[in-house]
């Protein structure tokens, strides 16, 4: 019998337990908005294993056709993060105070084959067979003050030659760009290496180089708005943890080099194209190869390359792409990801 009062007492207590327990904390919701491209993977990985849950968040993507329309949809409050290319555009909203910078991404870096300088083969045949050949020829970008003209123009000066002696050809895709290029209609072009190396594989281009090799520079960024950093400055903190953790697998799955420096693909690889392919070449039976050849360079923790922010600032300014003079602190906020 003292049994049976025993574990009646329990359940009762147990009971009582259950239904004095604080109710469980809802997650927060937050809009990110992005490309719907390879470029965030690491925010794929890190939906997809829970780590944002895990930090109490309810994240959900939003996708957009073009960089210049994230930007403007975290100023509008129809986003509350978002994550693209830096361009002209964007950082005249920044200037104007409506933007901040709060991470690194995309990164263009030495020995890693991010983007092409692609020559078509009509160009290469007529003698276009290095950079420094690009002066008195067309050059196809998507827009004025677009991340591939600060790539072309970064390229200029490291090469010593002046922007002005190649013909900028504004097409307004990334597709035209590089249709541009297999037809022949025009010289040169940058694209990514999963569009690249095809190219160059059916004779249609040539590559000349890699963008990361010449010009190393912080392609994509993190970014929201002073008001969400002063209204939710800790759900910006769980967001970066996050975050963090899938730039970490996405660096332990593609971005590892054996002793030779070649890349490592092994059962982490498979793991994360697996995960991948939910997202991006959905179906495609070549979706392996075109993962493996698009993956781009993080560095660790999702670091911003702030020298190259204010360099990039600088230039756009130089080339009256961007108004105003706010100072390129003014335009970024150091405490919610590591840096270079």
């Amino acid at each position: 019998m003292p049994r049976i009062f025993l574990l009646r007492n329990v359940l009762l207590v147990a009971l009582v337990a259950l239904i004095w327990a604080p109710p469980a904390r809802a997650a927060d919701p937050l809009r990110l908005g992005l490309l719907h491209t390879l470029s965030p993977a690491p925010f794929y990985i890190a939906q997809t294993r829970g780590y944002f849950r895990d930090h109490g968040i309810d994240l959900t993507f939003r996708y957009f056709q073009a960089a210049q329309p994230i930007a403007a949809a975290a100023v509008a409050g129809d986003i509350d993060v978002g994550v693209t290319a830096l361009t002209g555009g964007f950082f005249n909203l920044a200037e104007k105070g409506t933007l901040k910078i709060i991470g690194g991404a995309l990164h263009e870096q030495a020995g890693y084959q991010g983007s092409a300088i692609l020559a078509s083969d009509k160009a290469f045949d007529a003698g276009l067979t290095s950079v420094d050949q690009l002066p008195s020829h067309s050059f196809a970008i998507t827009q004025y003050g677009s991340s591939f003209h600060y790539m072309l123009g970064r390229i200029a000066e490291a090469r010593g030659f002046d922007i002005k002696s190649v013909t900028l050809r504004p097409v307004q895709q990334v597709a035209n760009m590089v249709a541009a290029v297999a037809s022949g209609q025009v010289d040169a072009t940058i694209a990514i290496a999963s569009m690249a190396m095809p190219l160059q594989a059916s004779g249609q281009a040539h590559i000349l180089g890699w963008a990361g090799d010449l010009v190393p520079y912080q392609i994509t960024a993190v970014f929201t708005t002073p008001a969400m950093i002063a209204a939710k400055p800790d759900l910006l903190k769980r967001f970066a943890a996050a975050y963090r953790q899938g730039v970490a697998d996405y660096r332990d799955a593609f971005l590892r080099r054996d002793a030779a420096g070649h890349p490592v693909v092994d059962a982490k690889t498979d793991a994360a194209i697996a995960l991948l392919e939910h997202y991006v070449f959905t179906g495609d039976p070549d979706a392996r190869r075109k993962i493996l050849q698009g993956v781009g360079y993080y560095d660790a923790g999702g670091a911003l390359d702030v020298t190259d922010v204010a360099r990039q600032i600088r230039w756009f300014k130089a080339q009256g792409l961007v108004k105003g003079d706010a100072a390129p602190d003014a335009m970024i906020d150091t405490r919610f990801q590591p840096t270079r």
